[in-house]
C-alpha cells in the first residue's frame, strides 16, 4: 500500500514537470546548431563584457536641502594678480553688517604680470576647460571624480604686479571682497583706503584670476573665476563681479568634504564723473550665499544588480537563439 501511494506520489510530481527531458536518441546534433551556439556564445561574452564596464562606471547623484547651517564661518581662497605694485593696493572683505574683516590671511607677493610661455600654456588649458563647462555641463561630474587639478609654474620675481593669494574667514552672510587702490585702515563707519596717497598714474587694474573658491579648498574642483583676464585701457575702471554661492556637500569615492559652488556675472566700466558714472576703481566681488545645499554623491550599480542584469543578458539570449535563431538558419539552409 505504502509503495503505491509512493508510486502516486512520484507520478504527480512528473507529471508537474515544467522542464521536460528529451531523450538522448531523440537529440541530433546539426552544423546550423553549432553556428547558433556559437553566435550565442560569442554574443553573450560581448554584452557581459560590455555590461562589466556599466557596472564599474560612476555617476553623480545631486540633491537639495536646506542649508541650516548659520554659525559657521565661510572661507574664501583667492589667488589674484592685480597689475599694481603691492604697496599701492589692499584687499580686505566689507561684509552685509558693515563689518570688515581682517585680512591676516591674505599674502601680498610681487610678481610679473606678463606671463612666460608655459605660463600662458598652462592658462590657454584652464580658459578651454572652462569654455567646455559652459557647453558640455556633464563634465563637472567628470571633474568632481577626477580630483586633479594643474597648478600654474611660478612667475619670476619682479615689481610690476602683486599677486594677492592666501584665504579669509567671513562671516556666512552677502559680503564685498574687494581690491582698491590704498592699503585698509578701520573706520567708524566700516573702513577706509588710503587712496590719497598714490599717484593717479599709478592706477592699472589690469587683472588675472588663477583662482577664486568659497568653503575648503578640494583639487579637482575648477571653479567659474578660474582663469578669467581683464586688461583694463583706462586708469579709472571698475570691475564688478556678481556671485551666487551654493553650499555644496561633496562625497565621492576620492574626496569627501562640504565646500561651495557658486555662479557669477561680470559687469565692469570706466569711472567719469563728469559724465555720471560715479563709483569707485577697483575689483570688487561681491557675493551672497544661497539657503538651498547641494549634496553631490558619487555611486555605482550595485553587485546584485550587476548579478542579475548579467544572468538576465545569458539566460536571455540563450533561450532565445535556441529557437527563433536557429530556425531562421535552417529556412536559410
Amino acid at each position: 500500500m505504502r509503495r503505491l501511494t509512493k508510486k502516486k506520489a512520484l507520478t504527480l510530481v512528473k507529471e508537474l514537470d515544467a522542464f521536460p527531458k528529451v531523450p538522448e536518441s531523440y537529440v541530433e546534433s546539426t552544423a546550423s546548431g553549432g553556428t547558433v551556439s556559437l553566435i550565442a556564445f560569442t554574443l553573450m561574452a560581448v554584452l557581459a563584457f560590455l555590461e562589466f564596464f556599466v557596472y564599474r562606471d560612476t555617476w553623480m547623484k545631486y540633491e537639495y536641502e536646506v542649508d541650516k547651517d548659520f554659525s559657521s564661518k565661510l572661507r574664501i581662497n583667492v589667488d589674484i594678480t592685480v597689475a599694481m605694485r603691492c604697496q599701492y593696493i589692499g584687499a580686505d572683505v566689507l561684509d552685509l553688517a558693515e563689518t570688515m574683516v581682517a585680512s591676516d590671511g591674505l599674502k601680498y607677493e610681487p610678481v610679473n604680470f606678463d606671463l612666460s610661455p608655459q605660463q600662458r600654456l598652462w592658462h590657454m588649458t584652464l580658459l578651454h576647460i572652462q569654455e567646455r563647462l559652459k557647453v558640455e555641463h556633464s563634465l563637472q561630474d567628470v571633474i568632481f571624480k577626477a580630483a586633479i587639478k594643474a597648478v600654474p609654474p611660478e612667475s619670476p620675481t619682479s615689481l610690476s604686479a602683486c599677486r594677492i593669494h592666501g584665504h579669509l574667514y567671513v562671516n556666512k552672510v552677502a559680503g564685498n571682497f574687494h581690491v582698491t587702490v590704498g592699503k585698509s585702515i578701520p573706520h567708524p563707519r566700516g573702513h577706509a583706503h588710503l587712496a590719497a596717497l598714490v599717484s593717479h598714474d599709478t592706477y592699472n587694474f589690469s587683472h588675472r584670476i588663477d583662482h577664486l573658491s568659497f568653503g575648503e579648498a578640494i583639487p579637482g574642483i575648477i571653479s567659474p573665476l578660474d582663469g578669467t583676464e581683464k586688461i583694463s585701457v583706462d586708469p579709472n575702471h571698475m570691475f564688478q563681479y556678481f556671485i551666487t554661492i551654493v553650499p555644496t556637500k561633496l562625497k565621492t569615492y576620492k574626496v569627501s568634504a562640504e565646500t561651495h559652488q557658486y555662479s557669477v556675472t561680470e559687469q565692469d566700466r570706466a569711472i567719469n564723473h563728469a559724465a555720471g558714472s560715479h563709483g569707485v576703481s577697483g575689483i570688487f566681488m561681491k557675493y551672497d550665499i544661497s539657503s538651498l545645499m547641494v549634496k553631490v554623491t558619487e555611486q555605482h550599480m550595485p553587485l546584485w544588480q550587476f548579478l542579475i542584469r548579467l544572468c538576465g543578458i545569458i539566460g536571455g539570449i540563450f533561450s532565445t537563439t535556441a529557437h527563433e535563431l536557429n530556425h531562421f538558419l535552417l529556412l536559410i539552409i
